[in-house]
């Protein structure tokens, strides 16, 4: 098996080979993946509730005209995907079964990625959004769940660590107070059920957070 490296289409790869597992089981109805850097924001009944009312899957895709988005389209993915049609987002998404089946049976849009996006084109920054924008906008909100800090710059975002993190922090991300988003076509403040990036120093603070901000 090969080995997964980060930027390269092996991470892919990895996701597929885990959604086809997870479609093993009939009864999965949503598929989520996250980074190990990842925390939730609400308990595993509020997030169940949210993603299984939802009407569309949450996969972030939009088209960045700058180079770190236009500029990795290779011309060679031309007539398959055009540049127009190229788009970037986040690697953190959930999606529903019809989404998954799709992205798991698809060879045209992979094989073009196989053979035209290598580095400086990350994979698993454009593959399923650009697949997922082409072949389902119509089922796809078009927006991530997990709440990340950008506002930095560079390549990767803000960090929380021990010192970090507070109550307040995780209201702000959980409240909507920065961001409003639809929901079922209905406006809500309740855009987020995931934050990253979050340092293993935080998980201590974190825990003892959990009983007031999740229910526990």
């Amino acid at each position: 098996m090969t080995p997964v490296q980060w930027g390269q289409l092996s991470m892919v790869d990895a996701e597929r080979r885990l959604l086809a597992n997870a479609l093993l089981d009939p009864l999965n109805c949503q598929f989520v993946l996250l980074s190990d850097s990842c925390i939730p924001l609400f308990n595993f009944s509020a997030v169940y509730g949210y993603l299984a009312g939802s009407h569309l899957s949450f996969v972030h895709s939009f088209d960045d005209p700058r180079s770190a988005g236009r500029g990795r389209y290779n011309k060679r993915m031309w007539p398959t995907v055009s540049l127009a049609e190229w788009r970037k987002g986040s690697q953190w998404f959930a999606a529903h079964r019809e989404l998954a089946v799709g992205i798991v049976l698809d060879r045209r849009y992979y094989l073009v990625f196989r053979e035209n996006c290598r580095p400086r084109c990350y994979a698993d920054e454009h593959y399923i959004p650009t697949l997922v924008s082409k072949l389902f906008p119509a089922r796809n909100a078009n927006r991530s769940i997990t709440w990340v800090d950008w506002s930095g710059g560079g390549p990767h975002p803000a960090a929380y660590r021990r010192r970090d993190v507070s109550e307040g922090l995780l209201r702000r991300m959980r409240d909507g107070s920065t961001s409003r988003c639809s929901y079922n076509e209905r406006a809500t403040s309740v855009c987020f059920l995931f934050a990253r990036k979050f340092d293993v120093s935080a998980l201590e603070p974190l825990m003892l957070m959990a009983p007031a901000l999740l229910g526990f």
